[in-house]
């Protein structure tokens, strides 16, 4: 059982600023209102191999999560992956040079990797809430690491 989705956010900056961004792990939780604090597991700069756990409040409530960098291509593409709760989440994002600017591409999907009977019956119930209220926090994310890259 897999959803996934996909955001685009232009940002009025090159794709080195906007790598900088989102590849600054230990300055996320300043940079994204929705990360409260993040705790880096390795050293070393970004790339794969990267492991943090990211403290994150979503629906009301914070989850921490560890998190690693399962792809990296600067300043063109990076994946992040992380396990919890019995799903797979998978944030990739692509970064194109348009015109004076970068747009920005965040493919985020989660897949419940050990489906059971009452897991099946929740993702038909809430998988569309729950993609919904990831949606909107994916695309707050977006708009703020476009705002601080904007800013660089």
């Amino acid at each position: 059982m897999e959803n996934s989705t996909s955001l685009t956010q232009h940002v009025q900056a090159p794709p080195e600023k906007v790598w900088s961004v989102i590849t600054d792990i230990p300055g996320s939780a300043a940079t994204l209102s929705g990360v409260q604090a993040v705790q880096l597991l390795t050293d070393g700069p970004y790339g794969e191999g990267t492991r943090w756990k990211e403290t994150r409040k979503m629906l009301g409530r914070s989850e921490t999560v560890e998190m690693w960098v399962a792809q990296a291509d600067p300043p063109l593409s990076t994946t992040v992956k992380a396990v919890q709760g019995g799903a797979d989440y998978s944030a990739r994002f692509s970064l194109a040079p348009r015109g004076d600017g970068t747009d920005l591409t965040l493919t985020f999907g989660a897949e419940v990797t050990k489906p059971n009977a009452a897991s099946r019956i929740m993702m038909a119930l809430f998988g569309k809430l729950g993609m919904a209220a990831t949606r909107k926090a994916l695309a707050k994310d977006l708009s703020e690491i476009a705002a601080k890259a904007e800013s660089l």
